[in-house]
Formats: structure tokens, sequence, C-alpha cells
């Protein structure tokens, strides 16, 4: 059985019947993770193998972990910085911030590789314009080369633990008001006005990007439709243009910004037609069984060779991770980073 294009959630901390019989549908192909899913390290682990367990190829199993108000496990796991904290220890030492931002992206990739779940979605490159609540500190910072910086060595540090990157929200999201989860936020730049936007892109594709992760923000100069769901902006611009080869994640097709495109039917064929690879639908179980009893559509051998390339490669277990010395270090540099005196990352940089 092959990957399906659907990333789905789960209820609880555990596979229900129902649960276990919609992770063995075709069109389903990993699973995304939530505070709700998780009680402690034994359970995490436990869940994540019997989700792999469920069928083969094993699905891939992802969450949400930038670090800051971003980060799904907590009890066990390392608290981590904001990403925006790495942009001011950028600003104070460019290479101790690069060097930490890199430590940071090892850390959250192999704790959660020590307990088997194959991806987070991250990190987040979206430009800081002080406009957007929604993004805020999730940004590393508000220049563009200091985000690509950042954002690359972020990067080697989760391959370095065993786990593909995906930056987030292609183009950008930093821009706008609005908060995608709610409303359709509006982004009325010319495609040459999004050049630095999309630098921290160019540069994370030049070393290897896996995966981007699309916004719900709809460009009107560059296209009707919400990136998320535009075949303008995955095949035209990201693909074309950008020469990204990696896998496409949409952003949860649930929300609020995604509703322009139509039922969640249309939604998911919109975004398959546009060239997503993944397509997320979190915490509507009405919506997931929706598009599993209607939708069809034959993934593609390409698409499946970029989800395969997301799958997470061999990482410590929990008793030897924090025992090993790169462990140890990296906690130092975290404690080092929570005691250091907080900066303003001005929106022109410094």
């Amino acid at each position: 059985m092959s990957l399906g294009p659907l990333m789905i959630d789960l209820a609880g901390p555990r596979i229900e019947a129902d649960e276990r019989e919609m992770l063995r549908h075709p069109l389903v192909g990993g699973v995304i993770l939530f505070t709700r899913n998780f009680v402690d390290s034994e359970q995490l682990t436990a869940l994540v193998e019997a989700i792999h367990a469920v069928r083969s190829p094993p699905l891939l199993v992802a969450v949400d972990h930038e670090g800051g108000r971003i980060q799904r496990f907590r009890a066990t796991f390392s608290r981590l910085p904001a990403p925006r904290r790495l942009g001011h220890e950028f600003d104070a030492d460019p290479r101790a911030g690069l060097t930490l931002a890199r430590r940071m992206g090892w850390l959250m990739a192999a704790e959660l590789r020590a307990h088997g779940l194959d991806l987070s979605f991250a990190p987040c490159v979206d430009l800081d314009y002080g406009l957007s609540e929604v993004i805020g500190d999730r940004a590393f910072h508000s220049r563009a080369d200091a985000v690509a910086q950042l954002a690359v060595a972020y990067m080697h540090g989760m391959r370095d633990a065993g786990m593909a990157a995906t930056a987030k929200h292609f183009p950008g999201h930093g821009a706008v008001r609005a908060d995608s989860h709610l409303l359709l936020p509006v982004d009325r730049r010319a495609l040459a006005d999004l050049a630095e936007d999309l630098s921290p892109y160019r540069r994370l594709i030049d070393n290897g990007l896996a995966g981007v992760m699309m916004a719900h923000v709809q460009f009107p100069a560059v296209d009707a439709w919400p990136a998320s769901v535009s075949s303008r902006w995955v095949r035209g611009v990201l693909r074309e243009e950008l020469r990204f080869h990696g896998t496409v994640f949409t952003d949860d097709l649930s929300m609020g910004g995604a509703a322009v495109g139509g039922d969640i039917i249309e939604r998911a064929g919109r975004a398959v037609a546009a060239g997503c690879d993944m397509l997320l639908i979190c915490n509507d179980r009405a919506a997931v069984a929706a598009v599993l009893e209607r939708l069809s559509i034959e993934p593609s051998p390409a698409s499946q060779l970029r989800l395969i390339r997301m799958r997470g490669r061999a990482g410590l277990p929990w008793s030897e991770l924090v025992q090993s010395a790169e462990w140890k270090t990296a906690q130092a540099a975290l404690s080092a980073c929570a005691a250091a005196p907080a900066l303003t990352l001005m929106s022109g940089g410094s």
C-alpha cells in the first residue's frame, strides 16, 4: 500500500478502533499529533510505534514543535526557546547565534526522533513585520538575510539528528494581520515586492530543504486563490521558479483561511490539483470522514517518493540521548540562552 495524501489527527493518547480503520484507508499517509495526544515519554513512544505498525510502508508521524508557544510536548522534553530568541542572540553575536540555532534544531529533532516521530513542521521562516500576532515571536527576525542564515543553521541541526525540515508558511504570513486559523489574510503586494519573503526559501532550497508548508494567505496580485490551493504558487513559483523538488504540505485545510476554496472536498481537490503532496485536515473528524469517503485521486509516483523521503532516520533512544555529550552541550546552551537578558528586536533589524 502506498502513502496517501492526507495527514489526519487522533482524539487522544491512544489509537481508538474507529481511528485505526481510518489510518488503514489508502488516502491516509500521515498523522499529526497535538498536546492532547501526549501523556508522558513512554506513552508517546508507544503511540508512535502503534501508528507506524498500522500499515506498510509506515505512516508519517508529525507534530508542530517549533519552541516557545508552539511546542506540543513539554513534560520530559526540553523547553525550547521561541525562534525570536535565536534572532536576539544572532544580533548580539552572529556566529554564536548560528551555533545556537543549529544546536536548538538538533535538540528539538533529536528529542522527537528519540520517541519515533518522523518530522516537526519547522522552521517557521516568516519575516517579522510587526503585524502578525499569530506569527509574532515564531519569526527568527525581521531581516530576510538573518532569517535565512538562522533557518539554514536550524535545518542543518535537524538533519544532524535524523529529521528533514519543513519551512513554513510559504510564501509568507508575516505581512498580514489576520490569523489564517480564523480568516483569510490578504496580502496585496505584487510578486516582485515579495522578494525578501522568498529569500529564506531560496537559501534553504539551495541547502537541500526537504519540505515546505503552504500558507492560507491570498495574494490577489499573483493569483485569486490562496497560496495553499494555488497552482501558480505551488507549481509556478515554488517548483519552477525556486526549483524546489521536495514535499509540499498544505496547512490545515479545516482552518478558516482555507474556506474560500469551497467545502472540504473542493479544498482537498484544489490542493492536489495545485501540486500539494500532503493535505492536513485536523480537529474536524466529520471533514476527515467526508474526504475519505468522497475524494477520488491517484497519488503520483513522484509524490510518493517525496513523502517517503520525509521519513525520520535513525536516532538515539531517549535513555542514550540524555546521556550523550551532544545533548548535554545543547542543554548548557539552552540554559545560557534562557538566562540571557532580554533584547528588543526592532522591525528594521539591528
